[in-house]
């Protein structure tokens, strides 16, 4: 059983590979596009950070529940 909550913790964990996955296409395809039309950069710009934040958010949810997991089998 105590294995069970390490393997958990390390499958919460993962949430963190597929954000940054997900902000490096992002980051490219930002650059993309401010490349093709330069005038659009603020708008573009600001799209590109609500979803980065949105991505990260899910692995800081990941993270959270590993440590809970942790701390929940430790106490």
């Amino acid at each position: 059983m105590d294995l069970m909550y390490l393997i958990a913790a390390g499958i919460a964990v993962f949430t963190g590979l597929g954000a940054g996955i997900g902000i490096g296409v992002a980051t490219g395809k930002t650059a993309d596009a401010i490349s093709r039309q330069p005038e659009a950069a603020g708008k573009i710009q600001t799209m590109f950070l609500l979803g980065c934040a949105f991505a990260e958010a899910t692995a800081i949810y990941g993270f959270v529940v590993a440590i809970m997991m942790i701390m929940q089998k430790s106490g």
